[in-house]
């Protein structure tokens, strides 16, 4: 467990970021509210070109509730951009730690600020972004010295900030036993760790207990629950999967013995090794092939027509993110979440998406806004008002105890069993080729197992151009 707040280390390492310019004791700077910054004119490239998730962020789309079309996977469900204001977020100054967050953190970060700089007289300043805002800015500004010290965000963006060279690397000493280990290994880019990570996300099933009373715990359970009630004309469509979404297919995938990248023995993802023509993924595209086939999966549904069905009753069981809940808790259905049933005995492991604090590699603080992290936010305290501002499944493996909600610890626990989304830039060469892939399955236009062949090989092409 970590230790209660140390005065004296924040103190001191303020002392030591400051001294030279100061030469006295630092004023904290008054509480003003949170800024809201637009984006620059200029931004970097994005990483990758689909699910950004928090759903896909997944997480699901980057836009808080996901569409119909793969988006970014850094996309955050339920995150819109802040307001737009006329100049671009103040980079950090020498002495004064900066903190870049979204919507949904910047409110709470400002709480911390305050309670922060009247415990140890520690100026913070809080900046409002967009949430794909931040990670571009820091790309864009970060080497030019007007980054801030510390942001929040997607470990989906890790790749293209690690190899730009805008974050640094993290010793998070002891807090680290506290922090699932899914979470840390996502925060994970060769062999170093970038994040402390505090929440993550991930899909479970939902499943209308009026319809199902038992949720599946196998497949094939799942498979003869649909037929059942499709047979007897209880509903309309038994299970859904919407079509061209690879993040909800995922689960299918790896618990057939699939995968998108193999990876080496410290977990790190090998763009070389690309699986979806591996015996798993071939054993996957027939099977959503044979349910196309037997009406188990049907064409044409996308994640609005889905969300509609669960809600009006006409389908039983669905495999989405805790993004839906509030929905699904508001529909008048009875419906609750499950863990992903296993296929064939093996677990059906969805993607992880993962939220952490990332510390800027031309931070002028860098020793401030690590010791913020370790003494500050990695707190039994801290961790918990994130939980109550942000309700994802947290990271802190000492808070998942206190969880009420039967649901949240359903998605925790399905986090736990999961794999993180590949961070690496070459996951832009997977989205399109795999979304193609389940197009000609759901439609019929082309052999199962030759569309996983094509796409794997267009995924080859697409990373070796």
């Amino acid at each position: 467990m970590i230790s209660t707040l140390k005065p004296a280390v924040i103190l001191m390492t303020l002392a030591l970021t400051i001294a030279a310019c100061t030469g006295g004791t630092t004023t904290p700077v008054p509480a003003t509210g949170v800024p809201s910054v637009p984006a620059p004119t200029s931004t970097a490239v994005p990483e990758t070109d689909a699910p950004e998730t928090d759903a896909p962020e997944t997480d699901a789309p980057e836009t808080d509730a996901p569409t119909d079309e793969p988006a970014s996977p850094s996309a955050d469900p339920g995150e819109p951009s802040a307001s737009p204001s006329p100049s671009p977020a103040p980079g950090a100054e020498e002495g004064t730690l900066t903190i870049w967050a979204d919507n949904i953190r910047a409110p709470l970060m400002e709480e911390f600020r305050q309670a922060f700089e009247a415990e140890y007289e520690v100026p913070v300043q809080v900046y409002q972004l967009g949430f794909g805002d931040i990670r571009d800015q820091l790309v864009l500004r970060g080497p030019l010295g007007e980054g801030p010290d510390l942001i929040i965000g997607a470990h989906d963006w890790l790749g293209e900030l690690v190899t730009n060279g805008v974050v640094a690397p993290l010793d998070l000493g002891d807090a680290a036993d506290n922090i699932d280990p899914v979470a840390l290994q996502a925060f994970t880019y060769d062999g170093q760790l970038y994040g402390l990570p505090y929440a993550q996300e991930a899909i479970a099933l939902y499943y209308n207990a009026d319809l199902v009373p038992t949720p599946p715990a196998t497949w094939e359970e799942l498979k003869t629950i649909a037929r059942d009630l499709q047979a007897d004309g209880t509903v309309e469509q038994a299970y859904l999967l919407q079509q061209a979404d690879p993040y909800h297919s995922y689960p299918i995938l790896s618990g057939m013995g699939g995968y998108i990248f193999g990876q080496d023995t410290e977990g790190n993802y090998d763009p070389s090794d690309v699986g979806l023509d591996s015996e798993g993924g071939l054993a996957y595209a027939r099977e959503l092939d044979s349910m196309v086939k037997e009406g188990l999966l049907r064409a044409g549904v996308d994640y609005g027509a889905a969300e509609a069905m669960m809600h009006d009753g006409s389908a039983a069981m669905w495999i989405t993110g805790p993004w839906a809940l509030t929905g699904m808790r508001d529909s008048g259905q009875n419906i609750q979440v499950a863990q992903i049933p296993t296929i064939d005995g093996t677990a059906a492991a969805p993607f992880v998406g993962v939220h952490a604090f990332m510390v800027s590699a031309d931070a002028p603080n860098q020793l401030l806004a690590e010791a913020f992290l370790t003494e500050f936010v990695a707190t039994d305290q801290s961790m918990a008002a994130l939980f109550d501002a942000d309700p994802r499944p947290p990271t802190w493996l000492p808070l998942r105890e206190l969880i009420a909600d039967e649901a949240i610890a359903e998605f925790t626990e399905s986090a736990s069993q999961g794999n993180p989304m590949p961070a690496i830039p070459e996951m832009s060469a997977v989205w399109e080729s795999w979304t193609d892939a389940i197009n000609f399955i759901f439609d019929q236009t082309q052999d199962a197992e030759q569309a996983a062949r094509d796409a794997a090989e267009n995924i080859r092409t697409d990373i070796g151009d």
